[in-house]
């Protein structure tokens, strides 16, 4: 009942809703909250803020929170290594991915799927931040990000391939059929790119920046598929990376020019650095080490 009690204090913290975090839990609200008082009286703390509603975490709470995170991913990590003990890993890999990696998530999912048949896995898109934040967190177990990152300091970290960026067009006779194209001509088209919240339009916008221009957005968006959508059915262009059109093909008369100087970032695996790491992250990790995405996703010329 412990171990209950702590993840309906974990859940209730990311939550920040006591019907919802009952919910995820399984459990009557009532249940929940008594769970949570329960607790608090056996450590003799006031844990969580109420009023009419949730109102959040009492200093000393925070406190209480950051272990039983940690006693909540421990105990998460004794029951997979239970069931790896029977031959059969079970539970559940929380995958954290930024939004231009999403298309190639299932070269890695199918082959953890093919391994361990038994575990379950959750993909969420996520900004690099909020993978950070989630590893730290222990709410992922994975995170599938840029590299090139100060924050990653102290993270296990596995390079799988390099991101390169290429002008999305489907109309190439208004480029003259151009084979390649610098990021000064670039600017000068109609581009559709993402919302300049997401790490991959700030990494563009730099390179223009560095070319000592300014592109002509007209659309924005934060869907990787909306922007392709825009660029098949519409009469703009965009940036991505060549990963997109690997997975998801240049079919539809869409083609990818190379842009001069090219601009490419470092993606990869991370993981929190425990030793031993959970049982399912470690699968994982093994797994990952046999795949080659920089073959599928290399040099596009």
């Amino acid at each position: 009942m412990f171990i209950r009690q702590l993840e309906y204090l974990v859940t209730l913290a990311r939550e920040k809703h006591f019907a919802r975090a009952a919910e995820i839990c399984c459990v009557s609200q009532p249940a929940l909250s008594a769970g949570i008082r329960h607790l608090e009286e056996e450590l003799g703390v006031s844990i969580v803020q109420r009023g009419q509603r949730y109102m959040g975490i009492s200093p000393e709470g925070e406190k209480i929170l950051d272990w039983a995170k940690q006693t909540v991913a421990a105990w998460e990590g004794l029951r997979q290594e239970a069931s790896s003990a029977r031959a059969h890993l079970n539970g559940t890999l929380r995958i954290g991915a930024i939004p231009t990696t999403m298309p190639i998530v299932p070269f890695l999912t199918g082959p953890y799927r093919a391994a361990f048949p038994d575990m379950h896995q959750l993909v969420k898109s996520l900004s690099a931040e909020e993978i950070i934040r989630g590893l730290d967190d222990f709410d992922l177990d994975l995170g599938l990000t840029y590299l090139e990152d100060q924050r990653l300091e102290g993270f296990r970290v596995w390079p799988l391939f390099r991101e390169r960026y290429v002008l999305l067009a489907k109309n190439t006779q208004s480029i003259e059929n151009r084979s390649d194209m610098s990021w000064e001509e670039a600017a000068k088209l109609p581009l559709c790119l993402l919302t300049q919240n997401m790490q991959n339009r700030r990494i563009i916008t730099a390179a223009f920046r560095r070319a000592k221009t300014a592109p002509l957005v007209v659309i924005e968006t934060d869907s990787m598929f909306a922007l392709y959508s825009h660029v098949l059915c519409s009469d703009v262009f965009s940036i991505v990376p060549h990963n997109l059109l690997s997975a998801l093909g240049e079919g539809h008369g869409l083609t990818a020019i190379p842009l001069t100087p090219e601009l490419n970032r470092a993606i990869g695996l991370i993981a929190l650095e425990h030793d031993p790491l959970p049982p399912i992250v470690a699968a994982a990790w093994s797994t990952t080490q046999t795949i080659d995405l920089e073959a599928r996703f290399g040099d596009p010329r």
